[in-house]
């Protein structure tokens, strides 16, 4: 564990310091091959400050998000559609190791329980804070709360960015890549999924 205080407030950090180390360790030799002098004044501490900062960007491999829902599950004769939607979405993609960010939308229909709000995007940020690519980001989401909650149905929809399309490859700066993923009733029911897409704002067409 870290303190460091920073204009009047204590942030703590919580690291294994022998990875920490580790990672610094191919991350010294990383930026010595790309060229540069890793003992120059600006990049000593580099390495280790990429290290926790990948350490960080990944930290949902120590999450366990079916945990997360159980958490906070509660009774409740409620079968209306629940709809949590703008979760922000940071993730690192597995081919390059470069961000892609967005937002999710996630809808359920309980059948006999509910849960939490907040559950959802914690669920969401668990799996996004790992090696992904968006496809099964969407698919994880999904079938987490499909066996954890075993509602009448789930929607996942994810709008996001990659900067391996917009720093390299085609360099198409604007563009938005959407997965969906839709279990029960929303696969079922066009009226319901529907129903969805129109609160979320989100034109799959």
């Amino acid at each position: 564990m870290e303190h460091e205080h920073i204009s009047g407030y204590e942030k703590v950090d919580q690291y294994n310091m022998e990875v920490v180390r580790e990672m610094a360790a191919h991350y010294k030799e990383i930026i010595r091959l790309l060229g540069e002098d890793p003992d120059r004044e600006g990049l000593q501490l580099t390495p280790e400050r990429v290290a926790k900062a990948m350490l960080f960007f990944n930290h949902g491999y120590e999450l366990n998000p079916e945990e997360i829902i159980k958490s906070a599950m509660f009774t409740e004769d409620y079968k209306q559609m629940v709809v949590v939607k703008d979760i922000e979405i940071y993730s690192l993609c597995e081919h390059h190791m470069v961000p892609f960010v967005g937002k999710a939308h996630v809808a359920y229909i309980p059948d006999g329980k509910i849960v939490g709000l907040s559950k959802i995007a914690r669920v969401v940020d668990a799996y996004a804070r790992r090696l992904q690519v968006q496809e099964r980001l969407t698919r994880q989401i999904k079938d987490c709360i499909q066996n954890t909650l075993n509602p009448i149905g789930v929607a996942v929809v994810i709008e996001a960015r990659h900067f391996c399309m917009s720093m390299r490859g085609v360099q198409k700066q604007n563009s938005v890549t959407t997965t969906s993923d839709f279990t029960g009733a929303f696969m079922k029911s066009n009226k319901t999924r529907e129903e969805f897409m129109h609160i979320i704002g989100v034109n799959m067409h």
